[in-house]
């Protein structure tokens, strides 16, 4: 499993908790989750941008998971009322997109790897001939 894909899978669940607890709790409760929603994300992808292996386009999202995070955070404590719950949404909704995204960016990665590692197809002819040409290679 690569960090890739557990970041991604955090920032997801991150994002789908503040997606629900706006809805549930009220305005001063969904504030401390969504400073503890914000503050968790920016610590998982701020570090991760460091990770040169994750490549550019992971970077970048990692980039802006860390810039969602950081509002996020800033918006818990500024803003009061409806405008918190909305905000805390739309930070959730955010960090759901950018994890589907980057997983579907990893699975992409992962299946033009096994693409490129696949045999290619013989003709008829060629697979009748492979027998005769294994028998001499010994």
């Amino acid at each position: 499993m690569t960090t890739r894909y557990l970041t991604n899978v955090a920032l997801a669940l991150i994002g789908g908790a503040l997606l629900v607890t706006s809805q549930a709790f009220a305005w001063d409760t969904f504030a401390w989750i969504m400073l503890g929603g914000g503050a968790a994300a920016t610590a998982i992808a701020l570090p991760a941008i460091a990770i040169r292996s994750r490549g550019w386009a992971q970077r970048g999202l990692d980039a802006i998971g860390a810039a969602v995070g950081a509002w996020t955070i800033v918006a818990s404590m500024v803003f009061v009322g409806a405008a918190v719950t909305w905000l805390g949404f739309a930070s959730g909704g955010a960090f759901v997109a950018l994890a589907l995204i980057g997983l579907t960016m990893h699975e992409l990665k992962t299946e033009r790897v096994v693409h490129s590692l696949e045999a290619p197809a013989m003709s008829p002819s060629a697979a009748e001939e492979a027998p005769d040409r294994l028998a001499g290679v010994r």
